[in-house]
């Protein structure tokens, strides 16, 4: 063997070795990076929830002005339905309903549900009333339809009709309270199940041409209703939902709608195996607050929603000012989700201090071409996850069997008042335990998503990285994520931006796919990471 050639072998056997050592030197440098990064002082399951409740309502601190909140004050005057003729497992409706309107009509106080089981009908609220169900008691709603008539205004899916509107229900009325410890329960089977609507989507269905007087499903003849919701205080004023617990809702649970001042607080919302059973879904209302409450739901827990397309547009009410604090969210499509229905829009939205634990999507945006609005200025901070679905997730195309065609990304539709937008979004000191994906973003090619900006997350296991259609300026700072796949997708993706932020996947190697004509810009700053295009 000549000098050279021996040479040679010694200085490629030098380099293989360094190789290998500084590799292992790194790999052991980007375990410690993750295992150290700062996120320590997440709040945990068994710190939030409605079981954490305190008695005092702290002050809220939030990025943008937000009301005082305070617990209502109700006058002394406190009568139960026992005292007035209330027999248990037998129809109390009328003596509920008498019993509020009595105690509205001499200024207010509180209207009692004493421990047992008691049933009724539709109840309406009335300014000044608290109805409080003690410890023990248990209400159950009718499941017949002549319980709920005649037809009240309510908003079904982000569309006015006159139906059966809740099993507890308020309209224009000002200083209202459902408190205690005690559980209501959701229609029996009966007509009111047997009759919901099924012929097709909401906004398909309702003839929205007419006025809003004209659209009354009341359900005579086997005729379809829309299902009453569990509380649904409508146009109402400072709202007080304290304690209680749901079980066995027909629809959606708690869904304050074109209310102001709202606050729901400690309660416990179960509806696991129910369709569209959403746990709290605010409905273009205003300055709210909910806080210490947990929901495990068949569908979405805590949803902001703004009015469905054409007739959500010509209403044109905003959800707003809206804080979720120091909540629990089990099962669930979705933990915190803004839309569908986002015609009027939902802005200032700010979620911290919350847990997700065993609950599909963590963070969910959803929307739809026709639907208009989308949501703006919405701010996540200290959420601590545990999911088996999507940790960060925008929908914006939806299912050919709610939109048709629609649902299509391809071609651009010309932008008009029904094309919805999501844009200034901002995430921090987030901790993903476990996610199927980390992100994944839908936009749609008219009108991408914008200015998204994600600091200090870390996602300890994910089965998969991240996918990006349509979306420009998306900046990932300061993050840490482990995963067993490699591989990014970006399609019409503009000005996403990485910085110091650590994939730990096979090899530390990332497989980027790149598609579309628009996409460009696609950086990563201080990131150890090996980039191979796809």
């Amino acid at each position: 063997m000549t000098f050279k050639l021996k040479l040679l072998l010694f200085c490629v056997t030098a380099f293989v070795f360094h190789s290998c050592n500084t590799a292992v030197k790194n790999n052991k440098t980007l375990t410690e990076s993750l295992n150290h990064f700062p996120l320590d002082s997440l709040l945990t399951k068994d710190q939030v929830g409605a079981a954490h409740l305190p008695d005092e309502i702290a002050p809220v601190d939030a990025p943008f002005d937000m009301p005082e909140f305070k617990k209502p004050v109700f006058p002394d005057l406190r009568v139960s339905i026992a005292d007035h003729g209330a027999i248990e497992d037998t129809k109390v409706t009328q003596i509920i309903q008498s019993l509020i309107d009595s105690v509205s009509d001499q200024g207010g106080g509180m209207v009692v549900i004493p421990k047992g089981k008691w049933k009724s009908g539709r109840i309406s609220l009335k300014s000044n009333v608290n109805l409080h169900l003690e410890s023990g008691a248990e209400l159950y709603f009718s499941g017949e339809l002549e319980d709920y008539r005649p037809a009240v205004f309510t908003r079904h899916e982000g569309v006015e009709v006159m139906s059966l509107g809740a099993c507890i229900y308020a309209y224009k009325q000002d200083n209202i309270a459902v408190t205690g410890s005690g559980t209501i329960y959701g229609p029996d089977e009966g007509s009111v199940r047997a009759q919901m609507m099924t012929e097709d989507v909401t906004e398909k269905f309702v003839p929205i041409d007419k006025p809003v007087s004209e659209r009354i499903y009341e359900g005579y003849n086997g005729s379809s209703i829309f299902l009453p919701m569990m509380i649904s205080p409508t146009s109402c004023t400072n709202v007080y939902i304290e304690g209680v617990t749901l079980e066995r809702t027909a629809f959606w649970n708690i869904v304050p709608v074109y209310c102001d001042g709202v606050i729901i607080r400690g309660v416990t919302v179960n509806s696991v195996g129910i369709p569209r059973g959403d746990g709290i879904d605010i409905e273009s209302s205003k300055n709210v607050l909910i806080e210490y409450s947990t929901l495990n739901n068949g569908d979405d827990c805590f949803t902001m929603k703004a009015g469905r397309g054409e007739d959500g547009l010509r209403v044109n009410k905003p959800t707003e000012n809206v804080v979720i604090r120091y909540c629990l969210a089990k099962q669930g499509h979705g933990a915190v989700t803004v839309g569908s229905e986002t015609a009027g829009m939902v802005r200032n939205m700010y979620i911290h201090d919350c847990v997700f634990d065993n609950t599909g999507v963590g963070v969910r945006f959803k929307t739809r071409r026709p639907r208009g609005g989308g949501g703006e200025n919405l701010y996540y901070k200290r959420l601590r996850m545990n999911l088996h679905g999507t940790a960060f997730k925008w929908d914006m195309l939806g299912q050919p069997l709610y939109v048709g065609e629609l649902a299509e990304r391809m071609p651009p539709r010309p932008v008009n008042p029904l094309t919805p937008q999501f844009k200034n979004i901002f995430m921090e000191d987030i901790l993903v335990e476990k996610a199927e994906t980390f992100v994944k973003i839908y936009g749609i090619p008219e009108s991408p998503v914008e200015n998204v900006k994600m600091d200090h997350i870390r996602v300890l296991e994910s089965d998969k990285l991240l996918t990006i259609n349509d979306a420009n300026g998306i900046e990932f700072k300061h993050i840490r994520v482990r995963s067993s796949d490699s591989l990014m997708n970006f399609l019409d993706a503009r000005n996403i931006k990485f910085n110091d932020v650590i994939f730990y996947v096979p090899g530390d190697t990332l497989i980027v796919n790149k598609q579309g004509d628009l996409t460009k810009g696609i950086e990563f700053e201080n990131s150890p990471n090996v980039i191979k295009q796809d």
